[in-house]
């Protein structure tokens, strides 16, 4: 069986399609798998990473703004999309995929495009409630769409759809906190893990630099933070704050965090944006959380997806526009210094967790491929 995968531009699109050709090799060693991401995408590092092939495209998403540099992007994108198409099927053709699934971003829209063209049957998944242009724009184009959760089903009314839950890496499912702690070289004192997403979240660095560099300088907590491809200022403002990292083994401050799993099973506790795969992954962990939506996402789902966490008990939220250093500070120490809060949280956290999503992906993987023999 040959599995051609393409997704990309965000962790959010690209875990969920490790997560599917990894148990994909799991039931199938046989099976050969390609993706085609994004040219100078996080995807490229991340898939090669995981000891998986990956081929390039140049795709661009159009700009909405009138002004005549947005113009001038939208051009580019125009001559990109129709390349794109033609490198798409170039690769499709060497590849000959019995199956093409495509995870979201703008480099899955000419490849799946291409291939239900060329007669091969393709899926997509869409990880969050409200979906993305790339998935709504497939739709017909697909034999099923499958879905993270039941509210995105309205969108989708003239497509075939299933839902499967958010696909979860299986070194998620299989990390244990101890042996992460060791093998991190952390010790006994709480570990707190942040992060703004993969390419950095200016209010959310600044807001957890009070806290990072409060701790190192008293060493209270153990700290993993990641800044992000546009946080490279980071360390300079914990030295503003007195900091001297070199001096500081208690923390682990780096761009991007590429052993997640690790990271996330050592945590007592974690301060995060609420994407749709970072919260899947916090429930099947079990993990205790401060949410911090992006306000800048279409209808506002981040909010809504912290919200179903927050109502069941499994986190607390902070919204941007009230996100202060100071009060971040104080909802960390309130939950880190209450472990019997900490255990209900990661309790009901687990509770909401679908941690079969990848089985039954393959399901449909399978049930398509059959229908057509």
């Amino acid at each position: 069986m040959k599995v051609l995968l393409a997704g990309g531009g965000t962790a959010g699109h690209i875990n969920p399609a490790l997560a599917i050709a990894g148990y994909i090799k799991e039931k199938r060693p046989d099976t050969e798998i390609l993706f085609i991401g994004n040219k100078g995408g996080m995807e490229q590092r991340l898939v090669t990473q995981a000891g998986f092939r990956i081929e390039s495209i140049t795709i661009s998403g159009f700009k909405r703004g009138f002004k005549p540099k947005d113009t001038v992007e939208n051009i580019k994108t125009i001559r990109r999309t129709f390349k794109s198409s033609h490198d798409a099927k170039k690769i499709i053709k060497e590849f000959q995929p019995d199956i093409c699934i495509g995870t979201g971003g703008y480099v899955s829209g000419p490849v799946v495009r291409t291939a239900a063209q060329m007669g091969i049957p393709c899926l997509v998944h869409e990880q969050n409630a409200y979906p993305g242009i790339t998935n709504k724009m497939l739709r017909r184009r697909v034999k099923k769409v499958m879905l993270a959760v039941e509210a995105a089903k309205k969108y989708f009314t003239d497509a075939d759809t299933i839902v499967t839950g958010n696909p979860v890496r299986g070194e998620i499912l299989t990390a244990d906190k101890h042996e992460s702690r060791k093998k991190l070289g952390l010790d006994q004192r709480p570990v707190v893990l942040s992060f703004g997403g993969s390419l950095g979240a200016d209010r959310v660095n600044r807001a957890v630099a009070d806290l990072v560099a409060r701790s190192g300088r008293d060493g209270r907590y153990q700290h993993i933070h990641a800044y992000g491809k546009f946080g490279d200022w980071f360390p300079s403002l914990l030295t503003e704050k007195g900091v001297d990292l070199n001096e500081a083994p208690n923390l682990d401050i780096r761009p991007y965090i590429d052993n997640m799993p690790e990271c996330m099973a050592a945590a007592d506790l974690v301060i995060c944006r609420a994407g749709a795969i970072t919260l899947s992954e916090l429930q099947a962990m079990g993990k205790p959380a401060i949410l911090i939506p992006s306000p800048n996402v279409a209808e506002n789902h981040q909010y809504h997806n912290a919200m179903a966490l927050v109502n069941a008990g499994a986190a607390d939220i902070i919204e941007e526009s009230d996100l202060t250093g100071e009060l971040l500070t104080q909802k960390a120490d309130e939950l880190l210094q209450n472990p019997e809060k900490l255990q209900k949280y990661s309790e009901n956290a687990r509770k909401m967790a679908i941690t079969n999503a990848t089985e039954k992906i393959y399901a449909v993987v399978k049930k398509v491929l059959e229908a057509e023999k």
